[in-house]
C-alpha cells in the first residue's frame, strides 16, 4: 500500500473510527489464527490498533488444541461424548492450567509486544463466570448462570485489553470448561457491546458450503429459523450462529463472523466499507 492508498484508507475508516469510539468491541479468537503464530502476532496487532484508537477491546479465548495436546503429554485419556469433550475433575484442572496459563499469558504477552496494555484473566477472577453443569453426561462442562463484569469494566476504563480465557467456577469450588463462543457472546450482552465478533476458520456464512464466493454479507436474526430449515445453515455453524443470535437479544448491536485465517480481517470488518465476514442484525 503505497502513501496515497493509506490516506484514502484512513478517510474511509474515519466514520467507523467516529462510531466504535469509546465503545466496547468484544472479539472471540480461536481456531486456525491461534494455531499459527504470524497470524496471531497479526491478530494481536490489530487488536493493539484498535485500542489505541479508542475502542474498548474485550478479548475472549479457547484453545481446545492446546488441551488435546496437553492431556495427550499428561498420558490422560480424551473421551468425547456426542463429538463434545467430556470434562472430568481432572480435565477441568489441566483446562484451567492450559487456558488460564498458557495460552492467555502468551496472549497478553503478544498484546504487549505489539505496544498495547493488556491483563489476561479468567472466568474465575473477580467471580466473573458462575456456572453450572451444562449436561451430566458431559461432566463439568460449563452453563453460565451468571456474570460479573466489574472487573472487565475496571481494566477498560484503564485503557487494557482484558484478555478473558473460558474458566468458570461455582460455589463448590469446582472448575468448568465453558465453550468460548458462548462465553463471548454472553459477555458481551452483559457489556452491551456495540459488536461481538467470531473468528472462525471459514469465511462466514455461506449459500453453498463448497463454494467461498457465495457468502451471506447480512442475515437478521429473523430469517435464522429459515435458514437452517433450508439447510444453508447446518453442522458446526448452527451454534455460533446460535451465539450470534443470543448476543442480538441481549443488546449487542451487531455479531460477525469472519475468516481468522485472513490477515487484519478484524480492521478490514470494522474499519472499511465492504466488511469482511457476515454480519447478523
Amino acid at each position: 500500500m503505497d502513501k496515497q492508498e493509506q490516506a484514502e484508507f484512513l478517510i474511509e475508516a474515519m466514520p467507523y473510527i467516529k462510531k466504535y469510539f469509546n465503545k466496547v468491541l468484544v472479539v472471540k479468537y480461536g481456531g486456525n489464527a491461534m494455531i499459527d503464530d504470524d497470524l496471531k502476532s497479526s491478530v494481536m496487532r490489530d487488536l493493539v490498533v484498535l485500542n489505541l484508537l479508542g475502542i474498548k477491546v474485550v478479548l475472549v479465548h479457547g484453545g481446545g488444541p492446546e488441551i488435546s495436546e496437553t492431556i495427550k503429554k499428561m498420558g490422560m485419556e480424551t473421551k468425547f461424548v456426542d463429538g463434545l469433550r467430556y470434562t472430568d475433575k481432572e480435565t477441568s484442572e489441566v483446562v484451567r492450567m492450559v487456558l488460564a496459563g498458557k495460552v492467555n499469558k502468551s496472549l497478553t504477552d503478544l498484546i504487549c509486544k505489539h505496544g498495547g496494555k493488556a491483563i489476561g484473566v479468567c472466568g474465575q477472577d473477580g467471580h466473573m463466570l458462575k456456572c453450572e453443569i451444562q449436561d451430566e453426561k458431559l461432566g463439568y462442562v460449563g452453563k453460565i448462570t451468571e456474570i460479573n463484569t466489574q472487573l472487565i469494566t475496571d481494566m477498560l476504563g484503564l485503557g487494557y485489553v482484558p484478555v478473558i480465557s473460558t474458566v468458570g467456577y461455582d460455589d463448590e469450588g469446582n472448575v468448568y470448561n465453558v465453550n468460548a463462543d458462548t462465553a463471548a457472546s454472553a459477555i458481551a450482552g452483559a457489556l452491551n457491546a456495540e459488536s461481538l465478533i467470531l473468528m472462525t476458520d471459514i469465511r462466514g456464512l455461506l449459500e453453498n458450503k463448497d463454494d467461498p464466493e457465495t457468502l451471506i454479507h447480512k442475515v437478521y436474526v429473523s430469517d435464522i429459523p429459515a435458514l437452517i430449515k433450508q439447510g444453508i445453515i447446518s453442522g458446526g455453524m448452527i451454534p455460533k450462529i446460535e451465539c450470534c443470535k443470543d448476543a442480538i437479544r441481549r443488546g449487542v448491536k451487531k455479531a460477525v463472523i469472519i475468516d481468522g485465517r485472513v490477515s487484519h480481517s478484524i480492521l478490514i470488518e470494522l474499519l472499511s466499507d465492504e466488511g469482511s465476514g457476515t454480519m447478523f442484525l
